[in-house]
């Protein structure tokens, strides 16, 4: 059974970057909603670059903090989106995931 992208996105990071950092994590998880998990993590984190650019219209590489309009909510960082933190840690945390998830699927359980 293939299981749908969107499960790697939950639960949400305890911590941000900027405040729009958990707008941006939330459309990405509908983004890949109903969509199979890919076939290996070089695939995904293809998959979650290509999304992120088409979503903020920045690259992760991106070095300075930006803002998404449509995130932003009030106040004075609202909207800002850290690239450092998809880099250093939102991706890393997908990845990660996906590779627990590659193994519950190919054992048949999941790893305590």
């Amino acid at each position: 059974m293939s299981m749908d992208m969107s499960i790697l996105f939950d639960p949400e990071p305890i911590q941000w970057g900027l405040r729009g950092d958990p707008y941006l994590w939330r459309e990405m998880a509908e983004q890949f909603q109903g969509i199979s998990l890919p076939e290996s993590s070089h695939e995904l984190s293809s998959l979650l670059e290509e999304t992120f650019l088409k979503l903020t219209g920045y690259p992760l590489s991106h070095q300075k903090h930006f803002r998404v309009e449509r995130h932003a909510h009030g106040g004075m960082s609202s909207g800002g989106i850290a690239t450092e933190f998809w880099r250093e840690r939102g991706i890393p945390l997908l990845l990660s995931r996906f590779a627990a998830q590659q193994g519950v699927q190919r054992d048949g359980f999941a790893a305590r």
